[in-house]
């Protein structure tokens, strides 16, 4: 056990983090911390019987101390402490968006400061999940760089996310400088497929679990409505690689093909089999068009680039979801 390193995730319930916690227990004493604000037990389940996976229930805004939980002495974390801290903590039910409002305030601040402060203590790498709401309003038709400087509104009602992505992007590179930490972000753009929230108002779980039900797809918004569309898989892939790099500066990760949400819903149809139609309804708050990723930089200088297909990436979520969807058809309720 103590051949490995102890790799500390947090938020490591959710979608992608249960994802990123499967990848890299094969080779890794992986501690997955998480209140299940917006995730479930579901989601690793699978994980809890390898003796190198321990899971945590907790609330990164309060603060914790490892050496103090018996069950992860096995990892004598007080001799090898922990060597990366992944932290993907940020409440995101688009359903219970408001009921979350303020544990969205308190993940992207006291929980962020708390995660960091871990990451001082055992001069771990540490690395941030921002995502692509940090470009605020960009250009409709344009790719946008790391370096893009987008517009924003501090009192848009859904501004406790954004603008708390952007805060926790100045708050990991001031420690970076502070404390000599070796920092990452990562800016994930739209990611999809297995073990996302269902029944919870996101557009392609939502999408599939009708299809199933050979009920209608719902677009919130109009006919023009595009997106750009990650499979998870090569998200965690490239995180991995980023964390394995030397470079601090805030990445993007995303898929550069664009789609018509009404094209993506009819696909699902079609390999579903479903007898549902798509129509549309009034645009919602989570639901807008984002930024779309220029990700020259990861191409160059990690050789990271997106590898699914969307047809091969909703077949494995639409089998994923058909095979589990008993079990995975929760939805956070406060």
């Amino acid at each position: 056990m103590t051949e490995n390193k102890n790799i500390l995730v947090i938020g490591g319930a959710g979608f992608i983090g249960s994802l990123l916690c499967e990848r890299l227990v094969s080779k890794n004493n992986v501690i997955c911390l998480d209140n299940f604000s917006s995730s479930a037990e579901k989601n690793i389940n699978h994980l809890l019987q390898i003796p190198r996976f321990e899971f945590i229930n907790h609330d990164i805004s309060s603060p914790i101390d490892l050496e103090k939980i018996p069950d992860l002495a096995k990892f004598k974390i007080n001799v090898f402490g922990i060597a990366e801290v992944y932290n993907l903590a940020c409440p995101t039910s688009v359903k219970n968006f408001e009921k979350l409002r303020i544990k969205t305030v308190e993940a992207s601040t006291r929980g962020l400061m708390n995660a960091l402060d871990l990451a001082v203590k055992y001069k771990a790498k540490f690395m941030q999940f921002s995502s692509s709401v940090v470009y605020g309003e960009s250009p409709r038709d344009e790719y946008v760089p790391e370096s893009y400087r987008g517009v924003y509104d501090m009192m848009d009602p859904r501004a406790c996310y954004d603008e708390g992505k952007r805060y926790g992007e100045s708050v990991v590179d001031s420690y970076r400088l502070a404390f000599k930490l070796d920092t990452k972000i990562v800016r994930i753009f739209r990611t999809y497929g297995p073990r996302m929230l269902l029944d919870d108002g996101q557009m392609m779980p939502d999408f599939i679990l009708n299809a199933l039900d050979n009920k209608d797809l719902v677009i919130y918004g109009n006919e023009d409505f595009r997106t750009s569309l990650c499979y998870v898989s090569d998200v965690v892939e490239g995180c991995i690689k980023v964390m394995d790099s030397n470079v601090n500066e805030p990445i993007n990760l995303g898929n550069t093909e664009v789609y018509k949400l009404a094209d993506v819903a009819q696909k699902i149809i079609e390999l579903t089999g479903s007898a549902g139609t798509v129509r549309f309804e009034k645009a919602k708050l989570f639901m807008r068009e984002l930024a779309l990723p220029d990700i020259t930089f990861a191409k160059d200088n990690f050789g990271w680039f997106p590898i699914v297909t969307l047809t091969e990436g909703l077949q494995k979520t639409i089998d994923f979801t058909r095979a589990h969807k008993d079990l995975l058809s929760f939805s956070t309720e406060v």
